[in-house]
């Protein structure tokens, strides 16, 4: 097969992101039979059809999304290849690291690890993106080229996509949140929310008899935090969730066989081999290591 160059590459992500060939051609500053031209060469290269064209634009076939996904890594490669040679002869890292997290991570994870390490590399600029914990989530993005990493949730119903990295980075306790000084919170209405969705947890949901089904259901975690400090119910939270909990509540334990959630990092083979991410993997780590307090 021949092979692809950059700007063919960059065709193809254009066409899948704006969604047609004109829109394509005005992001990139060519004409829409230049973006054709590009996109039949690229088809006629790869031996597949990698769009399907209508008159609302154009989408990618199931081989188009493995190519545009191929693309925006590839891409990514030859960003990172420049950062990575400019910073080598200083020892330091420089360009922009971009991150996919889910809010609590968003909020309670990452802030301290990127902290340390701009600190460290003060030409390093982190670009963080809260992706909802559903679906292909914050690992989808990763494996799209969206993101170089991602902080995900592992072991739950949705597995790893093949090919990519994980690794452990926390493994979160749940506990039973309620409003404060409530003689019995578990008579309360149960607040929930999607994303709080492992299957492990929901195993261990349904052996408890005292729990009932959700009633009210939130957009995030933290709307069901607020909603239970205004004492519309009770809730059961991983310890990241609960970072930010005021006097508003109480948190109780579980007990011994409580659930957990694992926090990790997903990053594919490439990026999993550059320095800024092996860089924020450590500081999230070493964070995670350090006691509180």
């Amino acid at each position: 097969m021949a092979e692809l160059a950059p700007q063919e590459l960059r065709v193809l992500v254009a066409v899948a992101d704006a969604g047609g060939f004109s829109a394509a051609g005005t992001a990139l500053g060519l004409t829409q039979s230049a973006v054709s031209h590009s996109v039949r060469g690229s088809e006629g290269k790869i031996g597949a059809v990698l769009f399907e064209r209508g008159r609302t634009g154009a989408r990618p076939t199931p081989a188009g999304e493995r190519a545009v996904a191929h693309a925006r890594r590839i891409l990514r490669l030859y960003e990172v290849l420049g950062a990575e040679a400019r910073g080598a002869g200083r020892g330091a890292l420089e360009g922009t690291l971009r991150i996919a997290a889910f809010r609590s991570a968003a909020l309670h994870l990452l802030p301290p690890a990127l902290e340390r390490l701009t600190s460290r590399h003060p030409g390093l600029r982190p670009e963080v993106r809260v992706v909802r914990e559903l679906g292909a989530g914050t690992a989808g993005e990763v494996a799209e080229g969206r993101a170089d990493l991602g902080i995900a949730t592992l072991g739950g119903s949705a597995a790893v996509p093949a090919g990519l990295l994980s690794g452990a980075l926390v493994e979160e306790p749940y506990a039973l949140v309620h409003p404060a000084g409530h003689p019995d919170p578990r008579s309360l209405p149960l607040l929930d929310w999607d994303e709080n969705c492992g299957s492990y947890t929901r195993q261990w949901w349904a052996a408890q008899d005292w729990i009932p089904r959700a009633t009210v259901k939130a957009e995030d975690d933290g709307m069901v935090l607020t909603m239970v400090g205004r004492g519309l119910g009770m809730a059961i939270m991983p310890a990241l969730s609960l970072d930010g909990a005021t006097g508003a509540v109480e948190i109780a334990d579980l007990g011994p066989d409580r659930p957990t959630r694992t926090v990790g990092y997903v990053t594919t083979r490439e990026q999993g081999a550059t320095l800024a991410v092996q860089a924020l993997i450590r500081e999230l780590r070493a964070g995670r290591e350090r006691p509180a307090g």
